[in-house]
């Protein structure tokens, strides 16, 4: 440790790797692996820093230092291999994902789209790529019918490639629903919520949509279920509650509007914005 302290790290990190997992001392073992850390770093070496990382996540969980250097410590190796793989193979497939990925995070919509579409060129059943299109397209904006309707063909081109692609059928439910198309957005949610039992908001969405349809005893076991994927989920409370008043259930409505209305107290509260009644499933 003194060694790495003084920046002699090809001679401090063989014995740190050797001998940081057997510091039977707490406070010594972290301030070794710490090192560790900072010296695979240094000297390039990803494993040692990989190792010493999962050391220190599974001796001190939690740790606000360790968290820290974790942070940056990944951070820094995600951009080494980034670098690596644009260096290496700038034109291979997951050098050009990597750059669509990127240019989404920056909102740089139509470039990324074309990115994917390039992917295609290379490799035109490649899974997942259609969604990133209708994604990203939708993304830029979904008010646009002529873009939506590209959007929408783009999920439907997905799923003939990936029929167990559960966010696909989720968008392609929210826009038939959005077109006051509920027969077909019911089809999609519930297919959506077959797929992916945690998906909470594909329950959700499935059963504000039977709300709109008006099939009220069939909306609020899917709606059920939504309010316990989602507890915290305001808006699922306000349609199982609109689902149980149309239904009869009058105690069980007014049970779930005092949940919403706390909820929606709590976020004002927290200087939120208040939750409307809509459900959350329109694109974004």
């Amino acid at each position: 440790m003194n060694l790495a302290g003084v920046g002699r790290c090809p001679e401090a990190l063989p014995i740190l790797k050797k001998s940081a997992a057997r510091i039977a001392d707490k406070d010594l073992k972290k301030r070794a692996a710490l090192a560790g850390v900072r010296c695979a770093l240094a000297l390039n070496q990803q494993g040692a820093a990989g190792d010493f990382l999962s050391l220190l996540s599974r001796e001190f969980p939690g740790d606000p230092e360790v968290l820290y250097v974790t942070v940056h410590a990944y951070s820094d190796l995600s951009e080494r291999a980034a670098l690596q793989l644009a260096r290496t193979a700038p034109s291979s497939i997951p050098a050009i994902e990597l750059d669509a990925e990127s240019l989404e995070v920056q909102g740089r919509w139509d470039e990324a789209t074309e990115k994917y579409r390039k992917i295609l060129q290379q490799n035109p059943g490649m899974i997942g790529m259609h969604y990133r299109i209708g994604r990203a397209l939708l993304s830029k904006t979904s008010s646009d019918p002529v873009v939506s309707e590209e959007a929408r063909k783009e999920f439907e081109q997905e799923l003939q490639l990936d029929p167990n692609n559960p966010g696909a059928e989720y968008v392609l439910a929210g826009l038939a629903r959005r077109d006051a198309h509920l027969e077909e957005a019911i089809q999609h949610y519930s297919r959506a919520s077959q797929l992916d039992p945690t998906l909470g908001d594909a329950f959700l969405g499935l059963g504000a949509a039977l709300v709109d349809a008006r099939r009220f005893a069939e909306a609020v076991p899917q709606l059920e279920r939504a309010v316990k994927l989602e507890p915290q989920n305001p808006t699922a409370h306000f349609q199982l509650a609109t689902a149980y008043s149309r239904s009869g259930r009058k105690d069980d409505a007014d049970r779930e509007f005092a949940v919403h209305r706390d909820l929606a107290e709590k976020a004002r509260a927290a200087g939120g914005t208040p939750p409307d009644a809509a459900p959350p499933d329109r694109p974004q």
